[in-house]
């Protein structure tokens, strides 16, 4: 067999899927492993007490379990880790693509440029446009630290232009699906001339292949060296941060020689001595692209909201803030620190316009209502920390109701601050904590903002 199927060649470029993954025909796949065009590797290695998955490189014995299995006959195990993606167990294999490297003229035509953007850079977004393509150049990794608002997005279009014409697969991944959401029309907008493929769960572009591969980090798991560039957009947030499993697969996604790079506002604690200390190559954006300061929290004592809640009772000087922003006609998110308060406060926030609504991670009609918000349908908008990070509204203000509890942490507070004064018609805002005490979050991300802010002041970066 010397010739192969170039609709295989393309669909497992890149990818390690399960048999039930791949919409060929078994006579197909069959005969493309007999000539060598494809790899089968075990699901999982290891015995009992010593497992490792080979599709999410989970090690955590506590997320495998045992079941008999009908095909093997066996006691087989599997991973729950992944478990979500499809079943990876003792008895089962992984595909891959070990053929002919696909060719590229099929997906980047022959033109003298990809990306069609007629905007221009800040002097800081400058300097880390230069080291992203840097890194593209020479296959390094590197963090970008840049404010809430900088305009990451755009320092990131002069290095995939530059990995385009160099004929280079790219992918930019972020935790969470509503930033790929957000995240792919506005690549789709300024690289209209190639594929631009939105992967997330339950996408319609998981079959595609793409030289530009917007995804969640979930979505990194099908993956095997399959990205000269990888790019990890707010590589603090949850559960990127946390999970081993999801860092090991933005490692076994990019190709061995790749660039990888790292974007976000809020580097964990970790990260930020490491770049203090010259041990993380790094750059740092302190301002806006707008050229205005980020705006800064002010802390509001509250009294006992919890309380106050479970009396069916809105905090007073809560009340009356959501109140100045209906009669100013001003949209607002408003934080709470749970989805349990955010149920019952929403009946007593809606007494003051029942045009108020709430969105949280769980809910069905989250882009629905967030697309309200966008489109001013919606006043006022109560919120978990889902929006904390990854949404735009260019004129809002924010508060955060109870903003010494233990989810809103630093890097929250600030993600939370963010959403404030983005839009360069609207940078100023206001953000205010209601609290029932201060705790060292609060202060922490009070300070990260103004040291930011003075920094800007201090690189001329800002104009007030």
């Amino acid at each position: 067999m010397e010739k192969f199927s170039p609709q295989l060649q393309e669909f497992l470029s890149g990818r390690s899927l399960l048999h039930q993954e791949i919409p060929f025909a078994e006579s197909i796949i069959n005969e493309h492993l007999q000539h060598g065009f494809l790899k089968k590797t075990p699901g999982i290695l290891g015995k009992k007490g010593a497992l490792q998955c080979q599709r999410c490189h989970n090690r955590t014995q506590r997320l495998f379990a045992s079941f008999p299995c009908a095909c093997c006959g066996k006691v087989s195990h599997y991973c729950r880790n992944c478990i979500q993606m499809g079943r990876v167990s003792t008895c089962t294999v992984l595909y891959s693509w070990i053929g002919p490297p696909v060719e590229w003229d099929n997906y980047l035509p022959k033109v003298e440029t990809y990306l069609e953007w007629e905007g221009s850079l800040s002097q800081g977004q400058k300097q880390a446009s230069l080291a992203v393509v840097e890194a593209v150049h020479s296959h390094t990794e590197f963090l970008c630290w840049a404010v809430c608002g900088a305009g990451k997005t755009e320092v990131l279009f002069a290095g995939i232009h530059a990995a385009l014409k160099r004929k280079q697969r790219v992918c930019v991944a972020t935790p969470r699906t509503d930033v790929v959401l957000e995240l792919a029309p506005r690549f789709r907008k300024v690289f209209p001339k190639i594929s631009v493929a939105a992967l997330y769960g339950g996408s319609e572009d998981r079959h595609l292949f793409a030289p530009l591969t917007i995804s969640t980090t979930h979505q990194l798991f099908r993956f095997a060296q399959a990205f000269d560039v990888i790019i990890v957009d707010e590589v603090d947030a949850f559960p990127f941060s946390y999970d081993q499993s999801l860092q090991a697969a933005v490692q076994k996604a990019a190709k061995p020689q790749s660039a990888r790079i790292f974007l976000t506002a809020t580097p964990s604690e970790k990260w930020q001595v490491e770049c203090k200390y010259g041990k993380r190559p790094h750059i740092k954006i302190p301002a806006r692209y707008h050229r205005y300061p980020l705006p800064v929290p002010i802390f509001k004592w509250c009294g006992n909201w919890s309380k106050a809640f479970a009396k069916e009772k809105i905090p007073s000087i809560v009340k009356t803030w959501v109140k100045i922003r209906l009669e100013e006609n001003k949209q607002a998110l408003v934080f709470l620190p749970n989805i349990h308060l955010m149920e019952k406060a929403l009946p007593l926030f809606q007494r003051l316009d029942p045009k108020i609504d709430s969105v949280h991670a769980e809910d069905p009609q989250r882009k629905q209502r967030v697309e309200k918000m966008r489109n001013k349908e919606i006043p006022i908008l109560l919120t978990t920390t889902i929006l904390e990070r990854g949404v735009t509204f260019p004129n809002i203000d924010v508060a955060v109701v109870g903003a010494e509890d233990e989810i809103f942490t630093e890097a929250a507070l600030v993600q939370i601050s963010g959403r404030v004064g983005r839009s360069i018609d609207f940078p100023k805002g206001n953000i205010t904590f209601f609290h029932y005490g201060r705790t060292k979050a609060m202060i922490r991300a009070l300070t990260h903002i103004d040291q930011m802010n003075q920094a800007a002041r201090k690189e001329g970066l800002i104009d007030s």
